[in-house]
């Protein structure tokens, strides 16, 4: 289901893209609008979890130095028959995880020092689970492509309101001035808010993956309850273009109305869907 609504979500990107070129600057304008976006997502698809890892000041780890962390994922991966990621530890007190990489074959999951402190082994194998949900759902992928299809769509507009500025606006004697008017205000929000849905969509997804890959999803419910409670207390010192990839929201959790600009669905809802798990088994 989460697959499905993924996919709706990002053919309605595409459906923006093509809709918003044609009414602010037809085919040409569209074509260098995606061809550009392409361009720059693509060196950071590639290079996303060197800026990633590095951003968020994690620390590459050997077995040595973390054998709990080390032996919990070695046997997560041959569960979900997936390559060892490297592995890294963020030196800060609030707990926390995300994984990077393009494929499982390039694949990094990083954790924070307070989450090995504050979690049992089954509540970090719940989380490492998650991580790895995302490397084996090709998430980085997939928000790639959102994020392409979103950059295009966000700089067809920019250039659609500096032609309206200068009066080299499309010709609107046949009624599309007031469409391409709406395009250019409206498709960047549209656009913003598909791509946080697919991404919000992509945590239902994965956890749901990690208690198919556990066997049981209690270790990640109890995981995101003490997540969701020291996110409160302890503050996490992150740069806001990383939030996307923890696995809970490190800068606070959106509520009302502000929950459509959210990277990620409440934590009572994916714990609630969690919950909904067991009861269907």
């Amino acid at each position: 289901m989460n697959t499905m609504k993924t996919a709706l979500l990002l053919t309605g990107l595409t459906l923006l893209l093509l809709f918003g070129g044609a009414a602010i600057a037809g085919q040409d304008g569209m074509t260098v609008a995606l061809v550009l976006a392409v361009v720059m997502n693509g060196v950071a698809y590639f290079f996303s979890d060197k800026i990633a890892l590095r951003m968020s000041g994690a620390r590459p780890v050997t077995r040595e130095q973390a054998p709990r962390l080390y032996a919990i994922t070695e046997r997560l991966c041959q569960r979900a028959n997936l390559p060892m990621p490297r592995l890294y530890v963020i030196p800060q007190a609030a707990p926390n995880a995300f994984a990077t990489g393009r494929n499982p074959r390039h694949a990094a999951v990083a954790v924070t020092a307070g989450l090995m402190q504050l979690m049992d082994d089954e509540e970090v194998e719940g989380v490492i689970a998650h991580e790895l949900a995302h490397v084996r759902n090709y998430d980085i992928l997939t928000a790639s492509v959102a994020a392409t299809l979103a950059g295009a769509i966000t700089w067809l507009a920019h250039m659609g309101r500096w032609a309206m500025i200068f009066g080299g606006g499309r010709d609107d004697r046949n009624g599309g001035g007031l469409a391409a008017l709406l395009m250019l205000f409206l498709a960047p929000i549209a656009a913003l808010l598909i791509q946080l849905a697919i991404s919000r969509q992509r945590e239902f997804a994965a956890d749901a993956t990690a208690a198919r890959i556990v066997g049981h999803p209690f270790g990640l419910i109890r995981a995101l309850e003490k997540l969701g409670s020291y996110n409160k207390k302890v503050p996490m010192d992150v740069a806001p273009e990383m939030a996307s990839l923890f696995i809970v929201a490190p800068l606070g959790t959106a509520s009302g109305l502000l929950h459509w600009f959210s990277t990620h669905p409440p934590l009572e809802k994916r714990i609630a869907a969690l919950k909904n798990l067991v009861i269907a088994r």
